[in-house]
């Protein structure tokens, strides 16, 4: 053996980039399967079969996910998959609990307790809402379809 060929390594050639960039294409992952109605796809296919109905605790519409939001819908989204793939007809439908005192205590902290009953309201509702959509979109990075 030459000492130029000592040190080398005859790896394969490969299409496959270096560096996965997670960063870059799981977003264009996600909008392909948008773009392809890939849910609706599946729940078309799966129209009349037997029904699974997995009942879900809403989480509390007041903040960002952690890492408990993200454990319990990853658990719940393998167990609709797996059903679906089983043959299930099996449906996703999330949704939040979008009162009650988190967003009252999340609200009060940001404008202060001196408002008055119906603006308060006004604000938790929008907060809220805000809040839903924030963490529909952190769901679905994490690859949890659903109507």
């Amino acid at each position: 053996m030459t000492e130029e060929n000592k040190y080398q390594l005859n790896l394969p050639d490969t299409p496959f980039p270096m560096r996965g960039d997670l960063a870059k294409r799981e977003p264009l992952w996600i909008k392909r399967w948008q773009e392809f109605k890939l849910y609706q796809k599946i729940r078309q296919k799966r129209n009349g079969a037997k029904k699974f109905i997995l009942h879900d605790g809403p989480p509390y519409a007041n903040g960002d996910i952690h890492i408990g939001h993200a454990v319990n819908k990853i658990l719940k989204d393998i167990i609709v998959k797996s059903k679906t793939l089983s043959g299930f007809d099996a449906p996703y439908i999330p949704g939040w609990d979008c009162h009650g005192l988190p967003i009252e205590l999340v609200v009060e902290k940001l404008h202060g307790k001196n408002i008055e009953p119906k603006k308060f309201r006004e604000l938790c509702r929008e907060y809220a809402a805000s809040q839903v959509e924030k963490q529909k979109n952190d769901f679905i990075r994490l690859g949890v379809l659903g109507d």
